[in-house]
């Protein structure tokens, strides 16, 4: 019977570990800044390491309790467009990771970028977040 016991928690040890994935861990959105600041305090605020969040096969960080609540209850208002990538770039077709530190908030979402130049280049061009959305999905 101890036999039977033993394997059982050694098998539902298994699956457990197998719902929980391979154990690497997820890539950190936004440099660990906080999305939920952007929106509540008009920038960037880091995130703590002890408030996290796991949606979209990425790891979010919050600076407080209150702005994970809110990103939980509506992740798809505060998790940034393009995963995270630099929109301009990705408007030219290609993958180039974003400085969470250059960012615009327009029409109700998060957009980050590579520099300074590539957000004014999008200001400037409001085609810039059509062609990122294009081609994004590629």
């Amino acid at each position: 019977m101890n036999a039977l016991r033993t394997i059982l928690a050694i098998a539902a040890l298994a699956a457990a570990g197998a719902a929980l994935g391979d154990g690497k861990p997820l890539p950190l959105a936004l440099k660990g800044y906080d999305p939920v600041s952007y929106f509540t305090q008009q920038r960037p605020a880091k995130g703590v390491s002890t408030v996290g969040y796991d949606f979209d096969d990425t790891r979010y960080l919050f600076a407080s309790a209150k702005n994970k609540e809110r990103f939980a209850a509506d992740p798809e208002r505060y998790a940034p467009q393009f995963t995270g990538l630099c929109t301009t770039g990705l408007s030219m077709g290609m993958k180039t990771e974003a400085n969470p530190e250059v960012y615009l908030v327009k029409d109700g979402k998060l957009y980050v970028f590579s520099s300074p130049q590539a957000r004014d280049q999008a200001i400037q061009d409001p085609s810039v977040f059509e062609r990122a959305r294009q081609n994004f999905g590629k």
